[in-house]
């Protein structure tokens, strides 16, 4: 079992995610600098699992900014959220069937901070 499946699993016992747990997954996620595919991926497995709960305020601070940084600075269109990456977003958001408080705070943080933002994305702000 990989490292973030078994921090998924110990994050997930409880079903909410506690101010120890974003530090942990902070010092995980953010080992190497960057956010990947796959942890942008677990991100947003974790948001699904713990949406709607009493989760600590610092999750959602670290989910917008780790998904954020993923899509913002990459090699590929920095600064942009290009077709491939919203197609990848809108699979995310709408994955779970609901765009919840997190989400819609993400989008909001993409549109100010990106140069270009599709507008499929956008349209999900209305």
């Amino acid at each position: 079992m990989s490292k973030l499946n078994e921090l998924k699993k110990s994050i997930l016992a409880d079903g909410v995610i506690d101010e120890q747990e974003v530090k942990q997954l902070r010092e995980v996620l953010y080992a190497d600098g960057i956010i990947d595919k796959e942890e942008a991926e677990f991100l947003f497995e974790l948001n699904d699992a713990v949406s709607g709960k009493e989760n600590h305020a610092s999750w959602k601070t670290l989910f917008i900014e780790a998904i954020t940084s993923f899509l913002l600075e990459d090699e590929m269109s920095p600064g942009v959220v290009d077709e491939d990456e919203a197609k990848w977003l809108l699979a995310k958001i709408e994955g779970d069937g609901k765009l919840d408080d997190i989400e819609v705070s993400l989008l909001n943080n993409l549109k100010s901070k990106a140069k270009q933002l599709p507008q499929s994305l956008t349209n999900l702000l209305k």
